[in-house]
């Protein structure tokens, strides 16, 4: 999170550009044997007004020769229990003549941001500590104190950060894309409970046998199953950037859908228009395939897609072309 410097103070708070200024006096006033006794006490007394809306700085990297600083604050929550954590730069100062460092330092405000409000618990806490690490790196390249002494060395340092950040980054992606399946995998178990309830409050009315009831609830659990499937194997990715309200409608439409397409496919086969592969006459026996199928159409849209496709009657045959006629001669 970066913020714009100010020279106003707020009135129950204090922005980091203020802290960023206040410790840069102090600093200044100590370095030069000056007395900093009242800078500093202006430096703690920010300081405390900023922990007091932030948190408490839990590390920070602070230039040595202009206003600059990247900071991590921690705010400490009753529920849930851990803690809140933000990220906080001022940085233009100091990377006012190496955009490259700009830059990166800009995409670190973008995973701090994207952290905070898609990540959770720990791995939120590992991602936010990742990015201030790296951070406090690439601010460290420019200061004096710390800096590379020439632009090839700087030049390497700043291609291993960046190899650094591209690790933040499939972190980000892979803890997000895991929390997203947890949300998404939560709407298709309240999605399936429900079809399963009303299934159940409809069958307690009627005492025969239900196609389109049999093939809406084996067709949203072959949904389900085929979700968990892919996820098994590393094969299924979340939006997980539109939020959690987003993610979980999305795998409440999952059981849904695959018990619409169940129902298609259970209809063609119960009314006549497709043939189920099976000899034997018992209705219990047709019952039963008409739920496995029911379960495929869930499991596979493809296959359903395809299966209904089979169904629809074949566009008729073009007319033969009129003989042409015969120029008088």
């Amino acid at each position: 999170m970066s913020e714009a410097p100010t020279a106003v103070p707020t009135p129950d708070g204090a922005t980091f550009a203020e802290v960023v200024y206040a410790h840069y006096d102090w600093w200044k006033a100590a370095r030069n044997g000056g007395s900093a006794g009242t800078s500093e006490h202006a430096y703690q007394q920010l300081l405390r007004r900023f922990e007091h809306q932030h948190g408490k700085l839990i590390s920070a990297y602070w230039c040595s020769h202009i206003e600059s600083s990247v900071a991590l604050s921690e705010q400490p929550r009753r529920f849930p229990f851990h803690p809140r954590l933000a990220f906080h730069r001022e940085t233009d100062w100091a990377t006012k003549r190496y955009p490259e460092i700009a830059a990166q330092l800009h995409h670190l405000d973008d995973l701090a941001i994207r952290a905070r409000t898609v990540l959770t618990g720990v791995r939120q806490q590992i991602c936010l500590h990742r990015v201030a690490s790296s951070a406090g790196h690439l601010l460290s390249l420019v200061d004096t104190a710390s800096a590379p002494p020439n632009r090839e060395q700087l030049t390497a340092a700043l291609e291993e950060e960046a190899t650094r950040i591209d690790d933040i980054q499939h972190y980000y992606d892979d803890a997000a894309n895991g929390q997203a399946q947890i949300v998404y995998f939560s709407g298709m178990a309240a999605g399936v409970i429900l079809i399963s309830l009303l299934a159940g409050l409809f069958l307690i009315h009627v005492d025969t046998w239900q196609a389109g009831v049999a093939a809406l609830v084996a067709g949203a659990v072959g949904a389900v199953v085929s979700v968990i499937q892919r996820i098994n194997n590393r094969h299924f990715q979340v939006a997980y950037d539109v939020g959690r309200p987003y993610a979980f409608f999305l795998g409440g439409l999952r059981p849904l859908i695959g018990g619409a397409f169940a129902i298609a496919v259970s209809f063609a086969f119960d009314s006549g228009i497709m043939h189920l592969p099976i000899t034997s006459a018992k209705a219990e026996d047709k019952h039963l395939a008409l739920v496995v199928v029911s379960f495929l159409a869930g499991f596979s849209e493809r296959w359903a897609q395809d299966t209904l496709a089979t169904a629809l009657p074949q566009a008729a045959a073009d007319p033969p072309a009129a003989p042409a006629q015969q120029s008088p001669t």
